[in-house]
């Protein structure tokens, strides 16, 4: 959602979870000025204080997950609290995501291709409003993890501390968005 709304700046940003093997230098420059703006605003949420408390209240055995966990549940929040924080209409914004998302395929490797199809086909956003979601999906990841762990069922504890994860958004997106202004989010929120 911080993305410029461009169909190659919402690619880039999303290219960041696929930029594996990714050869920067082929990039169109606003796709790459996506992926770049997407490291960025992970770097910030990295070292923002009140996210690096957040990760403490994890388990140990999940707590080498809690950015992924805390990066979906914060999906979450600002989807439930879109009027707080957009004028916009939510159900329009992630439409046009989802339409841009598709018109970009031909910019997107073929693994990213596939992941956002099914993004776009099972209305991943629109689950995410719901804690269930998050956890089906957060389960979902725990089981592509290439080695074993204990990320599976991450939801009860999004769940044990959700009142204190969602004052650490508000917190937090207060702070993101006035380092990373996006259109779609209205000036002083």
């Amino acid at each position: 959602m911080l993305a410029d709304t461009t169909v190659e700046s919402r690619v880039g940003n999303l290219l960041g979870d696929f930029a594996r093997g990714i050869d920067q230098q082929m990039l169109p420059a606003e796709v790459l000025q996506g992926l770049i703006n997407h490291r960025r605003v992970d770097q910030f949420t990295d070292q923002h204080a009140e996210v690096q408390q957040m990760k403490r209240l994890f388990s140990r055995q999940r707590r080498r997950f809690a950015g992924i966990a805390l990066d979906v549940l914060f999906d979450h929040y600002l989807l439930n609290h879109w009027q707080q924080f957009s004028s916009q209409s939510k159900t329009r914004v992630v439409d046009t995501l989802y339409d841009d998302l598709i018109a970009g395929q031909s910019l997107m490797p073929p693994r990213m291709q596939q992941v956002t199809q099914r993004i776009v086909g099972s209305d991943w956003f629109g689950s995410y409003e719901r804690l269930d979601g998050v956890s089906y999906a957060l389960d979902r990841i725990a089981g592509r993890i290439r080695f074993s762990n204990q990320f599976t069922g991450v939801g009860e504890e999004l769940e044990r501390h959700y009142p204190r994860f969602e004052a650490g958004f508000s917190v937090f997106f207060a702070d993101l968005v006035q380092q990373f202004p996006s259109p779609l989010i209205d000036s002083g929120n």
